[in-house]
C-alpha cells in the first residue's frame, strides 16, 4: 500500500499567494481570494501567516532567493569581473522582464503607487544591490578594481547605469546585449578598473 504525501498547506498557501499577487497585485489581492485559490479557509492562512503583509513578505523573501540562485549560476569565476557583471546583470534583467510577479508590482507603483508594492520592489532591487557591491569588494581585493572604490556607491551606480542603458536607452534606441555590455564596460572600466 502506497502511503500519499501529506499536503503542506503553507507552500499551497505561499503559491496560491504568488498567483493572485502576480494577476491581481497586492492591492487587489485579499487573504479570501488567496484562500479560495488555495483551497483552504482564511483560518489555515492565519496559521501561518497573520497578516497580507506578512504573506506578501515571504514571497518577497522567496524572489530574492531566486535572484541570489540565479546569480550563483550565472557567475563564472573564470571570468573577469565586468563580464560577470555584465552577464548577471542582463540574466537580472531578463527575470525581472519575465516574471509575473514583478511586472505587476512594476505596474501597480506606476499606476496607483501602492506602498507595499513599492517595497517589495525595493527589497529586490536591495538584494541585487548586495549581490553587486559584494562582487565590487571582491574585485577590489582581487585587483580587477582600483583600491578606494567605495562598494555600496559603485554597485549603486552600476545598477542603475544598466538599467539606464538596457530598459530605457534600448527602448527608443535598440542594442543586442553584447552592445549593452561592451558599452557598459568600457564607461565602468575606465572610471572604477584598475589601473
Amino acid at each position: 500500500m502506497e502511503s500519499k504525501k501529506p499536503i503542506d498547506r503553507r507552500l499551497q498557501i505561499v503559491e496560491a499567494a504568488g498567483q493572485s499577487f502576480a494577476m491581481f497585485g497586492y492591492k487587489a489581492t485579499t487573504m479570501e481570494l488567496v484562500s479560495k485559490i488555495a483551497g483552504v479557509g482564511k483560518g489555515t492562512i492565519y496559521t501561518f501567516f497573520a497578516t497580507k503583509e506578512d504573506l506578501f513578505g515571504e514571497i518577497i523573501r522567496q524572489l530574492a532567493s531566486e535572484l541570489r540562485s540565479l546569480v550563483d549560476r550565472t557567475i563564472d569565476r573564470e571570468r573577469n569581473f565586468f563580464g560577470n557583471l555584465a552577464a548577471v546583470l542582463h540574466e537580472l534583467l531578463l527575470f525581472r522582464e519575465k516574471h509575473e510577479l514583478i511586472v505587476k508590482l512594476s505596474q501597480e507603483i506606476r499606476d496607483i503607487g501602492t506602498p507595499m508594492a513599492k517595497e517589495g520592489i525595493a527589497k529586490l532591487e536591495q538584494a541585487i544591490h548586495a549581490f553587486i557591491q559584494h562582487e565590487v569588494e571582491l574585485a577590489v581585493k582581487k585587483g580587477e578594481l582600483r583600491d578606494g572604490v567605495d562598494p555600496a556607491l559603485t554597485a549603486f551606480v552600476m545598477l542603475k547605469l544598466y538599467l539606464a542603458i538596457g530598459v530605457e536607452w534600448s527602448r527608443s534606441h535598440p542594442m543586442s546585449r553584447e552592445d549593452i555590455a561592451a558599452y557598459f564596460t568600457s564607461l565602468l572600466s575606465g572610471g572604477v578598473g584598475a589601473r
